[in-house]
């Protein structure tokens, strides 16, 4: 007799997305990590509960605590994210405060739900707290530019928990160039900049190089006493975007140790529709629309998308990315930092309760349990443990 199992297969097929029990049984035996989750900036939202399920067609979230626990998302890193503005005392001031804020209420949400998830700073933490059974919470970075002129800001954040941090986001800034602005302002890193890799180092923070353009990312690989990673980039060869990085300089960072946590952004160009981008405007603001207003934009996007369907980057594409990845680093320097809740998500993989499919698919391609789990934590804890020793050991 055919036994359930082989049935099951034998339905879906071999190349289907759907994960079999086979699949979903592995994905939830290992320990599942993404570099970057921008949840946070939902916490201050009025009303919005990371405890409760929530519905991306309505509020566009993507990651909460009953998702995480249906997509198997052991947990991440949350990251405090600040706008860049200018680069002055004022500046500074008001991105310190903003930065202190979104610090704050990821302090407070853990708090409310310390039945269910829990801080970590070392790899030892991560695998204590997924045996315990709650959701893993390390913290990062994204943009210094709330530090302003005073890297010592760089050790309070540090004894707050955060082990990652990117130096620049889209604009250039007092530590270097970004790769999506304009012009070169300092040629990479600025004399600030490299004091700030220096600092990292010391401390044992994960220099994180996403967002930031070429010549940062080879001054910052150059300097850097331990491995570095993008915590959430892509390969240039799938999409010509200078978020993403070429093959050359991926190459580099898997011979210098470090690793690439696949996006799910900037694999094709953006699908606009001027509907569908008011409809998204008004989302935003879902937390202050009244519940006539809320029942209101729902039915709006329900009409949008039957009128004209989102086009653009599908899973497809996402494991075309990642097995790309693969093939130029070596399955020890790749891993997933898909963006949720910052732009991310594709067609077929909308939020987090899809990534079994991830794990179903690089099953399918041959790749072993063990190598998978690589791809989805193990790597990234490898090169946090490196930058925790060599600061240890050069106290």
């Amino acid at each position: 007799m055919i036994s359930l199992l082989a049935l099951a297969i034998a339905l879906s097929g071999p190349d289907s997305d759907t994960p079999t029990p086979a699949d979903r049984l592995a994905h939830d035996q290992m320990l599942v990590l993404d570099t970057h989750l921008d949840t946070p900036e939902l916490f201050e939202h009025p009303g919005w509960k990371f405890d409760r399920w929530h519905d991306r067609d309505f509020d566009k979230s993507q990651v909460d605590l009953p998702r995480m626990e249906q997509g198997g998302l052991d947990g991440g890193f949350f990251v405090i994210y600040t706008g860049q503005g200018p680069l002055t005392p004022e500046g500074y001031a008001k991105a310190r405060n903003a930065a202190l804020t979104r610090e704050m209420w990821i302090q407070r949400v853990v708090a409310a739900n310390a039945d269910k998830m829990e801080f970590a700073t070392t790899p030892e933490d991560a695998h204590r707290i997924a045996k315990a059974g709650k959701r893993i919470v390390f913290q990062s970075i994204e943009n210094s530019y709330p530090l302003g002129t005073d890297l010592s800001l760089l050790k309070w954040y540090y004894d707050q928990g955060v082990r990652m941090a990117g130096p620049i986001h889209f604009r250039n800034n007092q530590f270097g160039d970004s790769a999506t602005d304009k012009v070169k302002q300092w040629n990479g890193l600025s004399p600030l900049g490299k004091q700030w890799v220096a600092e990292m180092n010391r401390l044992g923070m994960l220099i994180d190089v996403s967002h930031s353009s070429d010549d940062v990312f080879d001054q910052a690989l150059a300097l850097s006493k331990v491995p570095i990673i993008a915590s959430h980039s892509g390969p240039r060869a799938i999409f010509n975007h200078p978020r993403n990085l070429d093959d050359e300089r991926m190459r580099k960072l898997a011979k210098a140790g470090g690793v690439l946590q696949v996006n799910s952004v900037y694999l094709v160009e953006g699908d606009h529709d001027e509907t569908r981008n008011k409809i998204s405007d008004r989302q935003d603001d879902w937390w202050a629309l009244s519940a006539a207003d809320q029942r209101q934009l729902i039915a709006d996007k329900a009409k949008a998308d039957a009128t004209n369907p989102y086009r653009g980057a599908d899973f497809e594409l996402f494991m075309k990315s990642l097995l790309h990845c693969i093939a130029v680093m070596g399955v020890d320097h790749v891993g997933i930092g898909a963006d949720w809740d910052g732009g991310g998500g594709v067609r077929g993989m909308e939020d987090i309760t899809a990534l079994p499919k991830i794990t179903a698919r690089l099953r399918r391609e041959g790749f072993s349990d063990t190598d998978i789990e690589k791809i989805w934590s193990g790597n990234v804890l490898r090169v946090l443990k490196q930058a925790e020793d060599w600061a240890a050991k050069n106290k």
